[in-house]
């Protein structure tokens, strides 16, 4: 029996049979040829088969993940078409008359390299990208179907990295479990994992390859990231009653679908949902949240070619208020930059992106871009109930500007006889130091405050999240934090707004208690953490008897 740790990014416990991710290894050998034409005219041809794949991976990933989450398949048939990318592989087969596996192959080390050395984390992720739509392309050069081996049945697969594409193409019906010796939890295949349900561990390191072969048995530990190879009969029996106790608890948590967030000593509490787009509003209903606290509005952005349309802004905004009957939606305004990037706003590359041009700061830049966005959202409040939050706020001056750019749009919908509601909330993020030391300042001029606690732990501590390496240096119960959150609560209260967290923090039940005792009004996670989350406040007994 060995054990190994790694890191867990979906919660469940799996026991079963290992199987080694196999992929067509193809040697891609430089081999001398004469009609050059001819070798790009493969390159074509390949590019369409592997476009055809990737379709029918989005589609794939369409139903098992949603849109927001699916996108990555539509960036990689983009990539596909890259002028950049395709004119470093027709160089290297007509200067160096070589075959098309080995041009692929040499411009797919040079641009994941390029990409893998930038500061911008965002950047450096498409390094990963590259490599596996070259690695499609190759395959298809090669006439391999793309398709890996696996030893049949059900199975916990190992290996040492998964691509997106790879984690979303697993059977989900016989994978009980995937286990990656590399990777972060910040990747595309950890957020697809948690999505997917499947319970994962990823960064097991590389000694963890040297002992797994096909058919061993191996318990996964998804909470905890613990890993156990050839377990005896009293471990195996320990997880799977474990497992076990998972399934009754699943199973009671439905019973809480219903009732009402409230402690045992009768504080209610607000526990909502969180969602990247349309897609997600099913998900919040079958989970019985109580609304929307976060909206990413971005998705939109994202998703499109050009800038949304006031038209197709409205059409999505109307959809989810529409849906949730009456019940509080949060739309948090554009919020790019940093490790979210989009190539049309033609934003310049940064040596330092999470402090760069981002959020509420490209809003206040690019008036015309933030004064559609906002027509869009009053004219979709009076199909329920809207709040509007303004991210990465860090001064006065920048929520007065938001207040007024508001103003400025419902004089012009009043103006034009557009109805819009009057009850519309308008909120802020609290995701810098700058906001929570201020938040005396702030509160007067809002209705609510929304703590984003994945940033504001990054800039309290100064560790950026995308960075693996610092996963170690990240405490998210860090003091400094904690007491940021508190004096927000307290700054809030004090000037009759409303509180909320919808960062990641806000599911961690370890910290339920703390924040309700700091006065916090509102919980918003993702929406399997709803009935959990439900679950801790009722356990919970703020009068200490």
């Amino acid at each position: 029996m060995k054990r190994f740790k790694g890191k867990g990014v979906y919660g469940a416990i799996a026991v079963g049979a290992v199987s080694v991710y196999k992929r067509q290894n193809t040697d891609v050998r430089r081999t001398h040829i004469e009609d050059t034409a001819a070798e790009i005219a493969r390159v074509e041809e390949a590019k369409a088969m592997a476009v055809e794949q990737l379709s029918e991976i989005y589609e794939k990933a369409l139903k098992e993940v949603g849109e927001t989450h699916a996108q990555i398949f539509e960036i990689h048939m983009m990539m596909l078409e890259d002028d950049d990318y395709n004119e470093s592989i027709r160089s290297i087969i007509e200067t160096q008359s070589v075959n098309a596996e080995y041009a692929v192959a040499v411009t797919s080390d040079n641009f994941s390299d390029m990409f893998a050395s930038m500061d911008d984390a965002y950047m450096q992720a498409r390094a990963a990208d590259v490599k596996d739509i070259s690695d499609r392309l190759i395959a298809c050069l090669s006439g391999d179907s793309g398709e890996t081996s696996d030893s049949g049945g059900s199975m916990i697969v190992c290996a040492d990295d998964l691509a997106p594409s790879e984690t979303v193409s697993l059977d989900k019906e016989r994978v009980l479990a995937f286990v990656t010796a590399f990777g972060s939890s910040n990747s595309h295949t950890a957020i697809l994992a948690r999505n997917m349900n499947i319970p994962a561990v990823i960064g097991a390191g590389e000694g963890f390859l040297d002992e797994i072969k096909d058919g061993m048995k191996l318990i996964v530990d998804g909470h905890t990231g613990e890993l156990i190879l050839d377990p005896d009969d009293d471990t195996e029996k320990a997880y799977l009653d474990k497992q076990q106790a998972d399934a009754r608890k699943k199973a009671l948590l439905q019973e809480l679908k219903g009732k009402p967030n409230v402690t045992k000593d009768g504080r209610q509490i607000k526990i909502f949902a969180n969602i990247g787009g349309v897609d997600g509003i099913g998900a919040v209903l079958a989970n019985d949240a109580g609304g929307i606290g976060l909206f990413r509005s971005e998705f939109l952005y994202l998703e499109s070619e050009d800038f949304p349309t006031e038209e197709q802004q409205f059409a999505a905004y109307k959809k989810v208020l529409e849906s949730m009957a009456g019940k509080k939606v949060i739309i948090r305004t554009l919020d790019i930059g940093a490790d979210k990037q989009i190539d049309y706003f033609g934003l310049e590359k940064e040596d330092n992106p999470a402090l760069g041009l981002r959020a509420i700061r490209i809003c206040l830049t690019r008036p015309e871009i933030f004064r559609t966005q906002l027509r869009a959202l009053y004219r979709a409040s009076v199909f329920g109930e809207l709040g509007i939050m303004f991210p990465m706020i860090t001064s006065v001056s920048e929520v007065q500007r938001c207040l007024d750019a508001c103003e400025e749009v419902k004089k012009e919908l009043t103006a034009e006889g557009i109805p819009f509601s009057k009850n519309v909330e308008l909120g802020i993020m609290i995701e810098t130091p700058a906001a929570a030391v201020i938040s005396d300042l702030l509160a007067p001029l809002v209705d609510f405050f929304s703590v984003g606690t994945n940033d504001l732990t990054q800039y309290t501590l100064a560790c950026d999240r995308q960075n693996a390496r610092l996963e170690s240096f990240v405490d998210t119960h860090h003091e400094a934090v904690l007491r940021l959150i508190e004096l927000s609560a307290k700054n809030a209260h004090a000037n009759g707004a409303w509180i909320g967290i919808c960062g990641e923090l806000a599911a961690d039940t370890s910290l339920t208690e703390t924040f309700l005792r700091m006065g916090i009004d509102e919980l918003s996670v993702s929406a399997p953490f709803v009935l959990p989350l439900r679950e801790a406040v009722r356990n919970t007994n703020l009068s200490g008897k």
